[in-house]
This record gives C-alpha cells, structure tokens and sequence, in this order.
C-alpha cells in the first residue's frame, strides 16, 4: 500500500481535480482506492456531492472514530470527507505536542487499499506537513503558468525539509501537467522549462484543458463517469496507465 499527497500550495493547479480522477481511473483499473479529503475547504468533498455524514477528517485526527467507520462510497471509492470544522482544529494544533505525526498515527491501522490519495490544502500548513509525514510519495499537479514553476522551488524546498526531518522514505513521484492548451504557446514553454530544467519525473501524460472536467462536479461525478469519452477522461486514463507503470 502505497500513501500518496497530492499537493501544491499554490490554489487552482487542479489538485483536487487530479486526486478525484486519477483516483476514479485507477479504480476502473480494478485498484483499491482511498481519498483523504485533507482540506478545510472540503472541495472533493463537494465534488462528489457528499453531504451527509458519519464524521469527517476532523473526526479522525481528534481520534473521535476509527477510519472506517467514516468512510463514504461512490465510484469504487472510498472517501473519507472533509468539513470547515478542520480550520477550527488545524488551529488548536499549532501548540499540540506531537503534532505533525497525527495523521500518520491515524493511518497506522489501515489495510485492504492499493493506493492512499491524500488532497492537500492549498497551503503549507501544519495539515499539509501531516500530509507529508504520512506519505510515501508526493505526486504535484502544476498549472501551466509563470507563477507555477516559482512555487514549485519552494514546494520542492519544503519537501526537502520535511524528508531530513521527519520522513526520510519521502520522495517525489512526479509533476503532472495540468490545463495544459497546445494551443498557447506559454504552455509549450513552461512544459520545455520542466522537463529540461526539473530534476524531478515530469509524466508524459499531460491534462488538456477540457470544459467536462469542470462540469462534472456539478454532477457529483468524476469526469470519467459523467463524460467518458471526453478528453479530460482518456488524459486521465493514459495518466492513471502511465502511474502504474
């Protein structure tokens, strides 16, 4: 079982976007998929049209209740959800002892999943750290944008940082390129800046921008569900063909 973050600090780099799809294409893979909705915003949550609960990530970061019993269905996956009420306890944190292992302490236990995603919040904050603690791996969704490639050095930065102090096995699996449009030339060349300049694997799948990705959480559905032969669904397919491989 592998336990992956998805994160960028930076917000709209299609984070959630790639947790939910990737996630659902591995599952039509026949893969046991495990979604941690780690942000306060709760956008993957929403996404899948969640609303009514038995407890969310706040739940199980304060121990309330073990991780499965929290656990919502849909697509072959399993969601654990989030709410606001995680903004209220990522503050009563800051001064816990111990804090930045509590979620890896709660996912001590959990078997019977190929692959943990885990949708980080937009920030790099003590939630993220757990994230991080938490992982194997890092997977980056990045924007085909100026801004994206000066956030991703301090991204990198901060992974860094956290794999000399608390999680040594920590490493990054790839960038995935997202909203990626062959039309624009600047996303041409920020993808040429990546792949000649970041050390880091850079997939050669890339996600095209296609309006059926952002409709579909409109219809609480990933995109391979609701437009399966959409752009966005194969991009993500070939994506989910490439990460396996």
């Amino acid at each position: 079982m592998k336990i992956i973050a998805l994160i960028n600090q930076k917000g709209g780099t299609a984070k959630t976007t790639t947790a939910i799809n990737l996630g659902s294409a591995l599952a039509s893979l026949d893969k046991k998929i495990l979604l941690i909705d780690l942000d306060p915003q709760a956008n993957l949550t929403y996404s899948f049209g969640i609303q009514s609960t038995n407890g969310t990530t706040a739940d199980l970061l304060q121990s309330k209740q073990a991780i499965q019993t929290l656990l919502v269905n849909k697509e072959k996956l399993s969601i654990l959800p989030s709410s606001s009420a995680l903004a209220d306890l990522e503050v009563a944190l800051v001064n816990k002892l111990g804090r930045e292992n509590i979620l890896k302490e709660r996912l001590v236990d959990t078997k019977g999943y190929d692959y943990i995603f885990i949708d980080c919040p937009p920030s790099l904050s003590i939630l993220a750290v757990n994230a991080l603690n938490a992982s194997h791996e890092v997977l980056i969704p990045l924007q085909m944008e100026v801004l994206s490639l000066q956030g991703l050095t301090q991204l990198q930065e901060t992974i860094q940082e956290v794999k000399q102090v608390l999680n040594r096995k920590l490493k990054i699996r790839g960038i995935i390129a997202s909203m990626y449009d062959s039309r624009r030339k600047l996303s041409k060349e920020i993808m040429e800046e990546l792949r000649k300049n970041v050390r880091e694997k850079v997939f050669k799948t890339v996600i095209r921008e296609c309006v059926k990705i952002a409709e579909a959480p409109s219809f609480a559905k990933s995109v391979l569900a609701y437009a399966p032969s959409s752009n966005g669904a194969k991009d993500y397919m070939e994506l989910a063909k490439e990460f396996l491989k």
